[in-house]
């Protein structure tokens, strides 16, 4: 029997275009540290007629695990891959963004110190507003991303993960990061070698921002 990878990596993808979860997996290929595996959840997707992602998955089935289910959203899909992963540490990665090559490595360093850790990106917009996001506690007010926990910045020991399912919504993962706080030792640390691209006009952080548009917005943090 083969021993389990040290890191699994969960992705959900929900109707992201190929070349985009291609550029997120080819991501991982390029990684300093090796001994991982990849779980990848189609969360439903209906915009992959030709079959490109599937057929990539199968390319790659010795270190990828390709799930589709129904439509459920983020935060299940993600809860679903736990489940199936076999990694002492668990990573994620959403399907638009990108690692740098040492990211995995950078990460697992610190597990010294950390039980579970969230981290600073390079983040990539179109326009300078594009770095503040809708604050989580107070939506009139917007936020940098630098002062945010980022789901997919998530970097942690698998117990951390098993001990409580991500909830559906917004925010869903600075409320799993508060809920750890209480339990392990946690921190948001300044690595920069995720690739946060925050360009993207359909988003949850813009479309967030557009719901909350009618209302008074403060300056930003």
């Amino acid at each position: 029997m083969a021993e389990s990878p040290k890191i699994s990596v969960l992705i959900a993808t929900y109707n992201t275009p190929f070349h985009l979860v291609k550029r997120a997996i080819d991501s991982l290929w390029q990684q300093t540290f090796r001994d991982f595996e990849v779980i990848l959840v189609d969360d439903g997707s209906t915009n992959d007629a030709r079959h490109e992602l599937y057929s990539y998955c199968m390319r790659n089935e010795e270190r990828l695990v390709y799930l589709r289910q129904h439509n459920q959203g983020q935060s299940r899909a993600i809860n679903r891959a736990v489940l199936l992963s076999s990694g002492t540490y668990l990573s994620i990665l959403d399907a638009d963004d990108e690692y740098r090559p040492e990211h995995l490595q950078a990460c697992l360093r610190q597990m010294e110190y950390y039980d579970l850790i969230a981290s600073t990106t390079e983040t990539i917009v179109a326009k300078e507003e594009d770095y503040y996001v809708t604050d989580r506690h107070q939506p009139e007010r917007l936020v940098h991303v630098d002062d945010c926990i980022l789901f997919a910045t998530l970097f942690g020991k698998k117990e951390v993960f098993e001990g409580r399912s991500f909830k559906d919504g917004y925010a869903a993962d600075a409320d799993f990061f508060d809920w750890a706080k209480e339990r392990y030792r946690v921190g948001k640390v300044d690595l920069r070698t995720y690739i946060y691209y925050r360009n993207h006009p359909d988003s949850t952080c813009e479309r967030m921002k557009i719901k909350c548009s009618g209302k008074k917005r403060s300056a930003p943090l």
